[in-house]
């Protein structure tokens, strides 16, 4: 077994983060390294007026938690088992979920979460604990979601990246050449350069001078960010899309067909400091497969 940084996996007991677990087992016995499942109990601070109920109560959390730990270690053994040997820790906490999964992210290869689940992962759309790790992780983080077959997320397919020449693309890139490497899977690579939608009677036809060279100067940097992945990783098969559309909606179609997307948490339109731009934010909401959002590299 590698000794290279774990996957690090939030368990809730719930449907949703039992998928994640699925695709986490998968990604670490890839990359032949450790997967560490995570549960968190919290007490909120109200219990304490009680010192006898909020022991009883932390207790009855804790044993649940074990519990949920007990059953995802099953499951990703089950899973892993056709992969290769996957080492399997198990890490119950008390305190808050996002925070105390943030910590993990600082030596993590990924963090993995379902898209929503119970307790503090519940949302209308996405989990409150999903959002704030992706906004703020060390580590990429992969939102599990999307399509199923008997619970488990999509094993065939692409991996699909979003490119726009920004840094954060360029650490999206890295990433996902890795993924497409370790999956033995293909690489979509995606540069959508328009949010905007101009009707041909406006001019904008493919053949138009000015979009056909915003198109060409496109290409060219579509090419530029690839150059040296393809020559570091010559196993990957990749393909090159260029489109003016609107960023979401063309990823969001690449999803339906991929086994995984990757997009950086903000691209070149974004603000500085921006934790989570608008196209990876909406993905994590209505892509069709797992979502890794890959944040820029820190800085000295």
């Amino acid at each position: 077994m590698s000794a290279g940084k774990p996957v690090v996996v939030g368990v809730d007991g719930s449907e949703s983060a039992s998928t994640a677990v699925v695709w986490a087992a998968r990604t670490a016995a890839g990359r032949k390294v450790p997967l560490v499942l995570v549960s968190v109990v919290h007490v909120p601070p109200y219990y304490y007026s009680e010192p006898y109920l909020a022991r009883g109560y932390s207790d009855d959390l804790k044993n649940e938690g074990r519990a949920h730990l007990d059953s995802a270690e099953v499951l990703a053994r089950s899973v892993a088992e056709d992969l290769g040997p996957l080492e399997v820790e198990t890490k119950l906490h008390e305190g808050r979920i996002a925070d105390i999964l943030l910590q993990y992210s600082a030596d993590a290869t990924m963090i993995v979460l379902g898209s929503r689940g119970l307790g503090e992962f519940t949302g209308a759309l996405l989990g409150s604990v999903t959002r704030a790790v992706a906004s703020h992780s060390t580590a990429p983080v992969a939102v599990v979601r999307g399509r199923t077959l008997d619970g488990r997320p999509p094993a065939q397919g692409p991996v699909v990246v979003g490119v726009d020449g920004s840094e954060v693309s360029e650490a999206a890139v890295a990433v996902a050449f890795a993924e497409a490497s370790a999956r033995g899977a293909s690489l979509v690579a995606v540069n959508v350069w328009s949010d905007v939608s101009v009707q041909p009677s406006l001019g904008a036809t493919a053949s138009d001078p000015h979009w056909s060279g915003i198109q060409a100067a496109e290409e060219a940097v579509l090419s530029e960010r690839l150059a040296g992945w393809l020559e570091r990783y010559p196993d990957v098969n990749v393909q090159r899309v260029v489109s003016r559309d609107r960023p979401v909606r063309v990823l969001s179609e690449y999803s339906e067909q991929a086994q995984l997307l990757v997009v950086g948490s903000h691209g070149r339109g974004g603000f500085k400091g921006m934790v989570l731009g608008s196209t990876s934010n909406a993905l994590m909401n209505t892509a069709d497969c797992p979502v890794l959002i890959v944040r820029p590299p820190a800085r000295d």
